[in-house]
């Protein structure tokens, strides 16, 4: 029998065209709003670093322990946000593994925009190995759509992969910057995840890469494409779009389809009534009060990223909650008596406030923005020894808009090469040094607490940790160093290790 299909497009029946494209890669992206998410990447780069920390609430919050495991590098294979990242990487893979046979083997006839294509498909598993690559290093390369059990590739081989395949893919993604490649990885967006891989290069491989780093941000920088915004607070607002001049890729999001729901962790349920929002919140992570007395006076990045002080009732004026710049201890347990508070830490508040939601918020997430290429290029001008004047002036340039006082929103390169402001060590009830732990100097200290202070609640602070050696050094809050290193990888998951008979678990777990 001959069947006529009305309900579907198949295969033989179809005419690609770039809509149709860009409709067949968006299942390669949308995986990507597990960033934002509840237990997703967000947390595993903020909770595992020195900004973030989620005490224990008066309406719970140990979660059989997450939080603390994840403050205190204790986590273990089961752990939930290492998971669920390891998970979503290889979904997104899949993914681009399937598009890409069947466009090789024609049975998704694209003709003129086969190349194009390719070029996407491979720079957006390129993207999603170089997070691999960073948190969990020794993994499976796949790089076909099949039912075979994959092996297990070294982090040198994963770090080889996602370098040749960007390199190979970049002359033939799209040099545009507006809305037809608004949240897709052009030029620039490969260009941004290459400099991130060889950035870190020498905590991947062991051999740092300065001057390739430096080459992928003068790509960017010499396009002419990009700016930064007057308004700092514009990268982080319900309405940023392609217009955007500072994002240089971003993953949307979409209060219907696919919302961003990392909020729910901000504030507590009573902050509806202080923002007059019909949704509720639970209420969970603050800021490590160490990392906020780093602030300098005036940097208006304190008040653009952090919810401070007395918050009161919109209708009635009464005093809701007081955010405080203190939290006792993780479980805000003392001589036997559970002493918790929702007035416990400032509160993320970064990103434009949604009240027109019942629940998931729509903030676009930028994951690139032309800021960090500039602090990129700063540090490798530091690393080199070459041009250090430059550095310090482009750091200074990021710094301008968020000072009032000019003077103040200069530094030099003796700033930046000093030691870092964060006063580290484990803190008692009173939140005053406990156990001081290693006090070296970080090496850079000054271009470390920029890059602390303009991408906070970014997703970005354990990598950064890495890289200038305090993630495994450097007690903080209730955190004492796990100073063998071994927590810079994640353990493989164990639902994998069941799986997958080829693969052997992270050292240290």
């Amino acid at each position: 029998m001959d069947e006529k299909a009305y309900s579907e497009v198949v295969e033989k029946d179809f005419i690609a065209t770039e809509q149709d494209v860009a409709s067949l890669l968006a299942s390669t992206y949308s995986p990507l709003t597990f960033i934002m998410n509840w237990q997703g990447y967000f947390d595993l780069q903020e909770e595992s670093g020195d900004c973030i920390i989620t005490p224990t609430r008066p309406n719970g919050w140990d979660d059989a322990g997450t939080y603390r495991r994840m403050h205190q590098h204790e986590w273990t294979p089961e752990q939930w946000q290492p998971r669920n990242t390891y998970e979503t990487c290889y979904n997104g893979i899949s993914k681009a593994n399937r598009i890409m046979d069947q466009i090789k083997d024609d049975r998704l006839p694209i003709g003129d925009l086969k190349e194009a294509t390719m070029a996407e498909l491979r720079a957006i598993r390129a993207f999603w190995y170089a997070i691999l690559l960073d948190t969990h290093g020794n993994i499976p390369l796949v790089t076909a759509f099949v039912d075979e059990i994959p092996t297990q590739s070294t982090r040198q081989q994963i770090y080889d992969f996602v370098s040749s395949e960007l390199l190979e893919a970049i002359p033939n993604l799209s040099d545009d910057a507006n809305a037809a490649t608004y949240g897709r990885m052009n030029k620039w967006a490969a260009y941004m995840v290459l400099a991130r891989v060889y950035l870190n290069a020498g905590v991947y491989t062991g051999e740092v890469q300065w001057e390739k780093a430096l080459d992928a941000v003068n790509n960017i920088i010499d396009s002419g494409k990009f700016e930064l915004s007057s308004d700092y607070s514009s990268n982080f607002a319900m309405s940023m779009d392609h217009n955007n001049k500072e994002v240089i890729f971003s993953v949307p999001y979409d209060r219907v389809y696919s919302g961003f729901g990392q909020f729910a962790k901000w504030y507590p349920p009573i902050s509806r009534f202080v923002f007059g929002t019909s949704y509720q919140c639970w209420g969970g992570s603050g800021a490590n009060p160490q990392f906020i007395n780093s602030y300098q006076e005036g940097d208006q990045r304190l008040e653009k990223t952090w919810l401070m002080g007395p918050q009161y009732d919109m209708s009635t004026g009464e005093l809701v909650w007081t955010c405080l710049n203190y939290i006792p201890s993780l479980t805000c347990f003392k001589d036997g008596v559970n002493k918790t508070s929702i007035d416990y830490g400032y509160r993320v508040y970064k990103y434009e406030l949604n009240k027109e939601t019942s629940w998931n918020w729509e903030n676009d997430f930028a994951y690139f923005r032309y800021a960090e290429t500039l602090l990129i290029k700063a540090e490798c001008l530091l690393r080199l020894g070459q041009n250090e004047d430059e550095a310090a002036r482009l750091v200074s340039q990021i710094r301008a808009r968020v000072f009032s006082d000019s003077s103040k929103a200069t530094v030099t390169v003796a700033d930046l090469k000093a030691d870092t402001k964060i006063k580290y060590g484990t803190l008692d009830w009173d939140n005053n040094i406990d156990v001081a732990g290693d006090q070296t100097p970080v090496v850079l200290g000054g271009l470390y607490d920029e890059y602390g202070w303009e991408f906070a609640c970014e997703a970005q602070r354990r990598t950064h940790m890495i890289r200038f050696g305090t993630y495994h050094s450097k007690n903080w809050f209730n955190h004492v160093a796990k100073k063998d290193g071994h927590t810079k990888l994640f353990p493989i998951p164990q639902t994998e290790l069941i799986k997958n008979s080829n693969l052997k678990q992270n050292p240290g777990y």
